[in-house]
């Protein structure tokens, strides 16, 4: 396919119908800008070999209207000697040089003309780029958002979320559990009959002992 035709078919391209008939938005859209990249380099080289033809084409040119000065000059000393027939000659020259120029003149007004047609495609294919890549954008963002709201709405409405909270109940009841095993280790109940007089016979005998040592200090200090 030429490059004139395959960027008309890029410029006729509607994205949005293309996207929709793609069963994989995303890889369509890779795929219109590698083309439309590909394209833009085609482009953008072909118009670089056009200036340079140009250029040469200008230099030419300006060889040939050196030479059809020179050929004049050469006509008018020609007749300035009374030689009409060199003169002659050097006019039939000079005329090939004009045929000649006039020829480049001609090709280059249309590598002037094709460099504007491919200035414009330039421009229109940039711009196709623009959209084409705003769209890629746009899609990735969308996918993303997409996958995100997927995997909120598993955690918040999937079986491992419910599977976790049951564990955390099972959890909660073990703590209460050994908290209470732990306050029930703490309590104390009413004292027996027997546990009240074990406590006043142990008091009197402490009592007893601190008389003792009271009264031993005091015949010490005598």
């Amino acid at each position: 396919m030429g490059i004139f035709s395959r960027t008309r078919d890029i410029f006729a391209a509607n994205m949005t119908e293309l996207l929709d008939r793609s069963e994989d938005p995303a890889k369509m859209i890779r795929m219109i800008i590698l083309e439309m990249e590909e394209t833009l380099v085609e482009v953008r080289a072909s118009a670089a070999r056009s200036i340079a033809d140009g250029k040469e084409m200008r230099r030419a040119l300006k060889r040939l209207e050196d030479l059809q000065s020179s050929w004049t000059e050469k006509a008018e000393l020609a007749l300035s000697k009374d030689r009409e027939d060199l003169a002659k000659a050097a006019l039939i020259e000079r005329q090939k040089a004009t045929d000649m120029a006039e020829g480049l003149r001609a090709e280059i007004d249309q590598i002037d003309e094709t460099l504007k047609t491919y200035e414009a495609d330039i421009s229109k294919l940039q711009g196709k780029l623009r959209e084409a890549r705003a769209r890629q954008n746009a899609i990735a963002a969308r996918l993303e958002s997409a996958v995100t709201r997927a995997k909120a709405r598993e955690i918040l409405h999937g079986g491992r979320t419910e599977d976790a909270f049951s564990k955390f109940d099972v959890l909660e009841r073990r703590a209460d559990f050994a908290e209470g095993r732990a306050d029930a280790l703490g309590m104390t109940g009413p004292k027996s009959l027997e546990e009240e007089i074990a406590e006043l016979q142990a008091s009197e005998k402490v009592d007893a002992e601190l008389e003792a040592m009271k009264a031993a200090l005091k015949r010490k200090g005598d």
